[in-house]
């Protein structure tokens, strides 16, 4: 496997300025082929993406803050491109988001369309990503959806997970030439495989096994296949340890 071309992302949760350090560094110096870090924005936490990218700037040249569309109200001063431009932040993924369970915290009715538009127009050299959801409906309805974050400005799309080549491909080659990083996260018990079938509407293939050997493989198979087609990864360790799932990946880190 030569990932020495690839871009490889790794998206990493902001819990606290220590545990985000630790990991990191953990990256940084024991798996050199990963050249960019993602922070999603959690509601639950107190850190925001963009001051977990900041952190992470000072060791990763490419960190991409995920930006909730929901949270910003476009109707007033528009505020989030000088809070990027602060933290250093040149690149973000705009996702919908999810509402608060609670509803403490206001929302808006902004779509992922409405924030990647503004935001290229506020500052036309930030790279803006949108989200590809291959399990969001029918592949006409995503296609479509897709086209309209192209009309809006997008640069390059991250991908939600994938957990089978041939459903990939088909989406390859809906994309076209387009900036992709296909998404990549392991599913370690059938709890987890239920979750992701009954509430994303996943695809697993027949071989699938929630084991570490089978996530890690097929994640080797992605970056084969990212390898091949000149394309991008993008890493999503949820519930496993962090260690053990790139060492299964890359190799056991020289000590």
């Amino acid at each position: 496997m030569d990932v020495d071309a690839l871009n490889i992302s790794i998206e990493l949760i902001p819990r606290d300025t220590a545990h985000l350090e630790a990991e990191l560094e953990l990256v940084q110096t024991g798996y050199a082929s990963i050249n960019a870090i993602n922070i999603p924005d959690l509601l639950r936490l107190s850190t925001r993406s963009w001051e977990g990218a900041a952190q992470a700037g000072r060791r990763f040249d490419t960190c991409i803050p995920h930006i909730r569309a929901i949270d910003f109200n476009l109707k007033q001063h528009f505020g989030l491109p000088d809070v990027l431009d602060e933290h250093g932040i040149d690149q973000v993924l705009v996702v919908t988001g999810d509402p608060p369970q609670d509803m403490t915290r206001s929302v808006y009715p902004t779509t992922s369309l409405d924030l990647i538009r503004k935001l290229k127009q506020a500052r036309p050299a930030m790279k803006v990503y949108g989200a590809i959801d291959p399990y969001r409906d029918n592949f006409r309805a995503e296609y479509d959806y897709i086209q309209r974050k192209l009309d809006a400005g997008v640069d390059g799309f991250f991908t939600q997970p994938f957990f089978d080549l041939r459903l990939m491909e088909v989406y390859h080659e809906l994309m076209g030439r387009q900036e992709i990083y296909w998404g990549v996260s392991p599913v370690m018990s059938e709890r987890s495989r239920n979750y992701w079938e009954t509430k994303n509407n996943a695809i697993f293939p027949g071989g699938f096994e929630p084991t570490l050997e089978w996530n890690t493989r097929f994640a080797r198979s992605v970056l084969d296949y990212g390898a091949t087609t000149g394309t991008n990864v993008y890493l999503m360790p949820i519930k496993v340890d962090l260690k053990a799932y790139l060492d299964g990946i890359f190799g056991t880190r020289a000590e």
